[in-house]
């Protein structure tokens, strides 16, 4: 990273901390029986992004589908200021901002009438403000009325950004979000997930990419067969020697 996280790192073992943003208490996903998500428990404060890595088949994206409320959990919850939430409730999916693989974006509207679609959806007032700033934050202000489906991969990812965090959401969920970025916009995208860690918000970031993944995380944890094999704060990890450690923890030999 390339400053000091602007919040305080708490103790690991969090008895008697203060109420974290967003929580997870042994969520577990089966499919036929088979479970995706095993157990996972994490807790996160607000200003905080969570980095989980892991390999391909450990549960990644299911987990972040749980907590996008795109499948409930078999067993778990998921709390928010301590209160357990329902994430197939309609009030959760307005607290939370979701960048996927699908995109979730219309080919044939153009790039200010998706957002403008989403906006009215969520009862937004201030579209015509609102919109030209989101476009604005990831570099698409000029595109506006481009139709979706003529934009580059690239560009259909920061739109699903700005879509994403249209409605001012508390928790921002991304899956894999750097996948087909040409290297000006992940620097964009950098720069808006390190301004997303402004003290209100809750961020969990999917991602391969080990070095983006850690420049902008708080916490890391790495996810095998279904479970956080391992999880702790930022601060604590040597960037130069983490893929070698990573690749242990993935081998069981950490």
């Amino acid at each position: 990273m390339s400053g000091p996280a602007p919040f305080a790192v708490r103790e690991t073992d969090f008895s008697g901390s203060p109420t974290p943003t967003l929580e997870a208490r042994g969520l577990v996903r089966e499919f036929a029986g088979f479970p995706a998500v095993d157990g996972v428990d994490f807790q996160l404060d607000a200003g905080r992004l969570l980095a989980v890595f892991g390999p391909n088949g450990a549960g990644k994206t299911t987990l972040l589908r749980i907590l996008a409320g795109g499948l409930r959990p078999t067993r778990g919850q998921v709390l928010l200021d301590g209160n357990t939430v329902d994430v197939g409730d309609r009030e959760w999916r307005r607290r939370i901002g979701v960048v996927s693989h699908q995109g979730f974006l219309y080919g044939r509207l153009t790039v200010a009438e998706n957002l403008e679609f989403y906006g009215r959806l969520f009862g937004l007032s201030d579209l015509a403000e609102r919109v030209p700033e989101r476009l604005a934050a990831v570099g698409l202000e000029d595109r506006s009325r481009s139709v979706v489906r003529t934009l580059s991969r690239g560009m259909r990812q920061r739109l699903a950004l700005a879509r994403a965090l249209l409605h001012d959401p508390e928790v921002v969920l991304l899956d894999e979000p750097y996948t087909g970025l040409d290297a000006h916009a992940a620097a964009i995208l950098r720069d808006v997930l390190a301004s997303l860690k402004d003290g209100r918000r809750t961020v969990v970031l999917v991602t391969h990419n080990l070095g983006q993944g850690l420049e902008l995380a708080d916490r890391v944890a790495i996810q095998v067969a279904g479970r956080f094999r391992w999880i702790d704060d930022r601060d604590r990890v040597e960037a130069s020697t983490f893929e070698a450690f990573y690749r242990d923890v993935v081998e069981e030999r950490a």
